[in-house]
């Protein structure tokens, strides 16, 4: 399940990048990730020119007419996205706290879990209830006085 996420993650990345952290919940960087995106399009394209286009193919032969500088800022900035989104559902790198404080994490993804909820709200993995040695025999016999 893990690698049919990820591989989701990079495709949704690679169509839009930012759109693979929306997947996986991982809010700040899609919006990083999208946020550069349409930064890049919109210094390195003519924008302008392309909206004015009378039909699709000139909107594609303005696109095509970009240097090679442009097109390949706009390549790796998608190829980062699809790499983090697929790194970042794979549970690379794994976010560990500090904390003392900080509640039960999941045993598969290693994030917080509500303590309410019988499965991890983030990848959905059953959690087993804890058996406690709760009912076991702790009485301890009380030596014979005579």
């Amino acid at each position: 399940m893990t690698w049919l996420r990820a591989i989701f993650a990079a495709g949704l990345s690679v169509f839009l990048p930012g759109a693979g952290h929306l997947v996986l919940r991982e809010w700040l960087r899609a919006l990083l990730f999208g946020s550069l995106y349409f930064a890049t399009v919109w210094l390195f394209f003519p924008i302008e020119e392309m909206a004015a286009a009378g039909s699709t193919s000139e909107m594609m032969d303005l696109a095509a007419d970009v240097d090679m500088l442009s097109q390949l800022t706009l390549i790796f900035v998608t190829l980062i996205a699809a790499l983090d989104a697929t790194f970042r559902a794979l549970g690379y790198p794994p976010e560990s706290t500090d904390d003392g404080d900080a509640g039960p994490s999941c045993p598969h993804c290693g994030k917080e879990l509500d303590e309410d909820l019988e499965f991890c709200h983030w990848c959905t993995t059953r959690l087993e209830p804890e058996t406690g040695d709760e009912n076991a025999d702790t009485t301890e016999e009380e030596p014979v006085r005579s």
